[in-house]
């Protein structure tokens, strides 16, 4: 907590500079039903928009002219558009939308439905349904390799990540990670899928081509009881050096050399970081804290927490313009 109070008080005195380029952070209030609008160059809340009820995932069109938000208990995607903020249309999500990923051509969006134990992909400009496909129990992270030909959703329960092939959508392969599993990505080369799993406490490292854990990543925080580190959201950098991974009630995020598999690093930001996300020229992160009510800006070439700001209640997701 020193530490925090210390880098909160050089920011109240305006000492420490700002993100230098502009983009528009979109944040999902999981609480109020709302999602904050943040200008990232000035930190500063521009807006606060009503959306539907227990928002969480959270995404934008590639060329940032749209949001998708999971409206969880509306069991629906809305699609905001990021000119007038204002919902223009709906997705059908299936049952308990909570997280998506876009395809790279930006054509498809598939959902993870945890009630229903499937994916859906839904097809973006005709709002129907391609197909479901049945996974794991209680499906929630969701990847997509940068050539857009595999699909990676993580079962919570079942404690698998399933490879699926966008063709087909047949699933292909299931690799076992550990407990709860709650976030995929992969690495830009698409050779990786990193697999954070809550409860384990571990990240495991999947080779794409044989499909099969070659590393398990653990944590340890001094002063934090190892069972306060639960591992949820990460973000890898776009030159596939560094991966950023949220540990939940830890407070912390770490930092994790992709070549060594090494933490170099325990960031400390607010209170039940959840998710996260790159600005688009990579020198800002941005982390949503859910029992602190705000979201935390990291300067990336120093991986240090910049300024926190107050948003909704219990944020979950952020996206941030694409430019």
């Amino acid at each position: 907590m020193q530490r925090r109070a210390c880098v909160l008080a050089i920011v109240a005195t305006g000492i420490m500079a700002g993100p230098a380029s502009a983009y528009t952070a979109y944040v999902s209030n999981e609480k109020d039903n709302t999602m904050t609008v943040v200008d990232t160059a000035t930190m500063q809340v521009v807006k606060t928009v009503d959306v539907g009820q227990r928002p969480r995932g959270i995404t934008i069109s590639h060329d940032g002219k749209f949001i998708f938000l999971c409206a969880s208990d509306d069991n629906t995607i809305q699609i905001i558009d990021t000119a007038t903020l204002q919902v223009v249309g709906t997705l059908p999500s299936g049952d308990d939308p909570e997280l998506f990923v876009l395809s790279p051509d930006g054509k498809t969006l598939y959902v993870a439905n945890e009630n229903d134990n499937l994916v859906t992909a839904i097809d973006v400009d005709s709002k129907e349904v391609k197909t479901e496909i049945p996974v794991g129990v209680e499906p929630e992270g969701m990847a997509v390799s940068p050539d857009g030909k595999t699909m990676v959703n993580t079962s919570e329960t079942t404690s698998m990540a399933h490879f699926i092939d966008t063709e087909s959508h047949d699933v292909t392969n299931n690799v076992l990670v550990d407990t709860r599993p709650r976030f995929a990505a992969f690495t830009p080369d698409g050779s990786q899928v990193w697999v954070s799993a809550e409860v384990g406490g571990t990240v495991s490292v999947i080779d794409n081509a044989k499909r099969e854990v070659v590393k398990k990543i653990k944590f340890a925080i001094p002063g934090l009881r190892a069972e306060t580190i639960q591992p949820v959201g990460m973000a890898i950098s776009a030159d596939g050096k560094k991966a950023y991974v949220a540990l939940g009630p830890a407070n912390h995020v770490a930092v994790i050399n992709t070549e060594s598999y090494e933490v170099e690093k325990y960031i400390l930001v607010g209170q039940r970081v959840w998710h996260l996300d790159f600005t688009p020229d990579q020198k800002t992160l941005i982390t949503t804290n859910g029992n602190s009510n705000d979201i935390t800006f990291i300067d990336t070439a120093t991986d240090e927490p910049v300024q926190s700001v107050t948003v909704g209640q219990q944020p979950w997701g952020v996206a941030i313009s694409p430019q």
